[in-house]
């Protein structure tokens, strides 16, 4: 008990120390020992690298999970040490509502047809989103964490009890500088011949004394300052090989940048190809609604009749019909392909040129 309590005045005096020497260096009433060019670069670096890490490590973190809910719900998971459970991807969110709504809508229809298509191409691309961050979370963003949580700690730690040593190191320059003007205003004092007269002779004996104390004063003043710089010196050197090894970080953070591009650039190829094969499955159904306004005879048949497209390989095989009852409008319609639809439209900025029937099944151009 006894130890401890003296450990714990001694950690009080030493604090006080130090805190009295950190206020006077504030205020411009002390000298403060300062470092080396380099070793402020080293030390500029490395903040600069922490900073931009943290940066880069959250950003990433948005691109991955832009949901600041679940984000905050996977940190406290990571915090507690426990699994974090799986979740859906938007994609696949997607793929099971289509798929729930083509079920309800009809599957036998275009519609459903074409919705269960979509799902099916929005499950795939909700799977490569999800290999795309499991890979981004341990190829990337776990290195950026463990440099944070791991590295930059050690850093940090050793660059306080540099602070630290370089704060008593300071405090022992002051004391031994205090004690150096003390031991000379005492040694001038006691050079001085004593008048044995006076009623007060014991003032020489006195100033002797005094010079003798403050010599024993320099003396220790200089021993802790020996041990004060030789401490520093050696924190210092352990403080400057942990930031010089800041250059390894890089290396090994571009490697992760590396790994990082190569598992976007393989996601991206993966929604590419599944992107392409559904528009490839979508042009061979044939179910793709077109424009009406061009393709229309008048507007009557705009009401009355049916309309459809039928999507080939090409844009220049696509054929448009158009189809008319001849009991609901009185006329037949033909079916036109791309160069006779073009010669029933107006030339050089004139009007269209109509058509007329002579009887079921007869089409000829007006004016013509």
């Amino acid at each position: 008990m006894d130890f401890n309590m003296k450990k714990l005045a001694s950690d009080a005096g030493i604090f006080f120390t130090r805190a009295v020497q950190f206020t006077e260096e504030k205020f411009g009433q002390a000298e403060k020992t300062e470092l080396d060019a380099h070793f402020e670069n080293l030390l500029a670096r490395a903040d600069s690298t922490k900073n931009w890490t943290e940066r880069i490590l959250r950003q990433t973190e948005v691109l991955l999970q832009p949901n600041p809910s679940a984000r905050v719900e996977e940190f406290l998971y990571e915090k507690l040490d426990r699994k974090v459970p799986s979740r859906v991807t938007n994609g696949e969110l997607l793929a099971q509502y289509m798929a729930e709504a083509a079920s309800e809508l009809g599957p036998g229809t275009p519609y459903g047809k074409t919705l269960i298509k979509v799902s099916e191409a929005e499950k795939r691309l909700g799977a490569a989103e999800r290999d795309f961050i499991h890979t981004a979370s341990l190829s990337f963003l776990t290195p950026l964490r463990n440099f944070l949580e791991g590295d930059w700690k050690t850093i940090s730690k050793e660059r306080r009890l540099l602070q630290n040593r370089r704060l008593d190191l300071d405090a022992c320059k002051a004391r031994l500088k205090k004690a150096k003007a003390a031991e000379a205003k005492a040694t001038c004092e006691g050079d001085t011949v004593p008048d044995f007269q006076e009623t007060r002779p014991r003032n020489y004996i006195l100033s002797a004394s005094a010079s003798a104390l403050w010599n024993d004063e320099v003396d220790k003043a200089e021993q802790e300052l020996r041990v004060a710089q030789t401490e520093f010196d050696r924190q210092a050197e352990v403080t400057r090989l942990l930031l010089e090894g800041i250059s390894s970080t890089h290396v090994n953070h571009l490697r992760c940048l590396h790994e990082f591009v190569k598992s976007q650039t393989t996601y991206y190829a993966q929604c590419y190809r599944h992107m392409l094969d559904l528009q490839k499955q979508l042009g061979r159904c044939g179910w793709t609604q077109v424009s009406e306004a061009p393709y229309l005879l008048d507007p009557i048949s705009r009401h009355l009749c049916g309309h459809y497209r039928t999507c080939l390989p090409t844009p220049e095989q696509h054929l448009t019909y158009h189809y008319c009852s001849y009991h609901a409008c009185g006329t037949h319609g033909d079916w036109l392909g791309p160069s006779r639809r073009d010669s029933t439209l107006s030339r050089g900025g004139g009007s269209p040129r109509q058509w007329d029937t002579q009887g079921p099944g007869a089409l000829r151009l007006r004016g013509s």
